[in-house]
Order: structure tokens, then C-alpha cells, then sequence
């Protein structure tokens, strides 16, 4: 069964919900890939994932540059791993800003919204992939032993979506 629109959004939303921190993949001018943790935000997704950022930073010039992207989302407690691809571009838009704004934000942006560097960091989804394993450390022990007996791979959810 293919998933409609809707039900990709769903999943992704469910998938990444609960994690706090994603790792972002730039391009860096020398063709090399970098990548650093960025505070995921807590909005519902529908297909655009933001963030804040700084205008002068490497990731900001970065993105400038070069607007594909990775975001890897892990959750290692419950088995949980999503990487996403899309096309990135730096947005000012105060109004949204003030919507994503949290209190533990200041300690990257310690002059909180009156920071002029103050930025929206925007990814347009085009792909997902995700591996969700059972939950627990003895069901995922199981399945790794299972694995290796059966020589089937790791038991566990794996998807693919097409977004865009």
C-alpha cells in the first residue's frame, strides 16, 4: 500500500516529535560535508522543518552556497533514526520567529529576538528514510541474536518517502 500525503507527513511528524536535537549537513565550500546539532523545533510537521540560526554563521553562508541538506534525527533510546533531505534557504520573518521562540534559546542567541543576526533557517522536505527497531534494549538484543541466527537483518520498521 502506497502512502498518501498526508500519511507521510504523519509518520515523519510522529518519527522526529519527540527528538530534541537534529544534526544538520551542509556543503562547505570546499565540497567537504560538516555537520552540526541544531535545536529541533516543536511544530507540527507539514512538510517544512525550521529553525533558528545566525545570518553570519558557516551554515547560513553554507546554505547560500549550496541549499541541499541532511537532517539526521536519532533517538537511540527507543531505536529510532530518521534522516531527511531537502533544500534549504535562510527566511526572515519576525512574526514566525516569535512563534518559535523559546526561553532556552537565549543561550545561543543571548540578545533573544532584538538579535539583527537573528534568522529563520528553513528546509523544504523532498525525502525521509527512517529505521524504527522495537522498543526495549532485550527486544532489540533478541532481534540482533535473531538476526544473526536467521541471517535475516535486523528486525525493525524501515520507510522510505518521497515528500516533495
Amino acid at each position: 500500500m502506497v502512502a498518501t500525503h498526508e500519511q507521510t507527513l504523519r509518520k515523519i511528524d510522529d518519527l522526529i516529535r519527540d527528538i530534541d536535537v537534529a544534526m544538520l549537513t551542509t556543503v562547505a565550500t570546499d565540497g567537504s560535508l560538516r555537520s552540526r546539532p541544531l535545536v529541533a523545533q516543536k511544530t507540527p510537521f507539514d512538510g517544512t522543518l525550521w529553525f533558528l540560526t545566525d545570518v553570519p554563521s558557516g551554515k547560513s553562508r553554507e546554505i547560500q552556497r549550496d541549499e541541499h541538506v541532511s537532517l539526521t534525527y536519532t533517538d537511540h533510546h527507543r531505536g529510532r533514526y530518521v534522516s531527511i533531505s531537502g533544500v534549504a534557504s535562510i527566511v526572515r520573518d519576525r512574526d514566525l520567529a516569535e512563534r518559535l521562540w523559546r526561553p532556552e534559546l537565549r543561550a545561543w542567541f543571548p540578545r533573544g529576538l532584538e538579535d539583527p543576526d537573528l534568522a529563520l533557517l528553513r528546509v523544504d522536505v523532498t525525502d525521509a528514510e527512517y529505521w524504527d527497531a522495537p522498543s526495549g534494549a532485550m527486544v532489540r538484543l533478541a532481534g540482533l541474536v535473531r538476526a544473526a541466527v536467521t541471517g535475516r537483518q535486523n528486525p525493525g520498521e524501515h520507510g522510505k518517502f518521497q515528500v516533495s
